[in-house]
């Protein structure tokens, strides 16, 4: 069994985190450390294990972290975690800037920890098998990502997150966007981005090879115009992305399942793990940097 520490106590961390590790038969729920000491104690509770109020002393009863803190605290975890010999489930973004990401990946570089970061549309079978045939067909000439989602409507449980609020849909969802398009167009060398109404970002990427990609992203949309469409466009047409076949709840089964796997091979190359983190947070950052300097930003 591989005993995890959860880190954090909002509604991800419950609904998502503590229940699929709860439920998985390979993994066991060891511990609940957060920054509430009241949420901390009823979601150990509910889970029937010790509640923490210290990092290390968590650290000291787990094999693995699971993390749904807000980016910034999770960086400073993950590196503690790490640096105990901690393998790492982390959630998207890694860190909010690229000193705190290349801290994380030098840590587990460092110890040799197997890490997983949660970027939950990759953990769905459909998508995943979806992503290898079209980055494999090859030819891919533009990619265009529109996520509107609308968070502040009454009952949302992530309408009071005040990281959101500060950082928005670029560093929200837009690190979901950036794991779909990266592995078909591959890296971006150069971003530009520009603001709109209603919290949108608008990014436009070049990517190597020059493929190009446009995403449109923001968390307050009116309620009508929701919407989740990723196209590609290429020599052989077009492709629409398909939704995920599972709940987040399964796809983070699926992430368990992952690690485990990297733990029992001694594999260190996860599609999904530290360093790909890092490569996102990487072009978020270069987005953040060309919207304040409205001019366009090289990776």
């Amino acid at each position: 069994m591989l005993r995890f520490g959860l880190f954090g106590t909002g509604h991800w961390a419950a609904e998502t985190h503590a229940a699929a590790i709860d439920a998985h038969p390979r993994a066991e729920l060891v511990g609940v450390w957060g920054r509430h000491p009241q949420k901390v104690a009823e979601l150990a509770g509910r889970h029937g294990v010790p509640a923490y109020d210290d990092v290390d002393a968590l650290l000291d009863v787990a094999d693995a972290v699971a993390v749904a803190l807000p980016p910034d605290v999770q960086a400073d975890i993950a590196v503690r975690a790490a640096t105990a010999g901690r393998h790492l489930l982390l959630d998207k973004p890694l860190a909010l800037n690229l000193a705190d990401a290349d801290r994380v990946v030098a840590a587990a570089q460092q110890s040799g920890v197997a890490s997983v970061v949660f970027f939950t549309q990759r953990y769905h079978p459909n998508i995943t098998a979806f992503l290898a045939s079209t980055a494999a067909a090859g030819g891919w000439q533009h990619a265009r990502a529109t996520m509107f989602a609308s968070i502040y409507q009454p009952g949302s449980p992530y309408g009071n997150s005040p990281w959101r609020r500060e950082h928005g849909a670029l560093w929200d969802i837009g690190p979901h966007a950036l794991s779909i398009i990266l592995p078909v167009l591959g890296r971006v060398t150069r971003v530009a981005a520009m603001d709109g109404p209603r919290g949108l970002v608008h990014l436009l990427l070049t990517h190597d090879g020059g493929a190009t990609s446009a995403l449109s992203l923001t968390l307050d949309a009116p309620p009508g115009a929701t919407t989740l469409d990723f196209v590609l466009y290429g020599e052989n047409g077009t492709e629409i992305v398909p939704p995920g076949d599972g709940s987040a709840l399964t796809a983070f089964g699926t992430a368990i399942d992952q690690l485990i796997e990297e733990i029992d091979t001694g594999t260190r190359d996860h599609r999904c793990d530290v360093r790909f983190g890092r490569e996102v947070v990487e072009v978020l950052a270069a987005a953040e940097a060309a919207r304040r300097a409205g001019r366009t930003m090289q990776l």
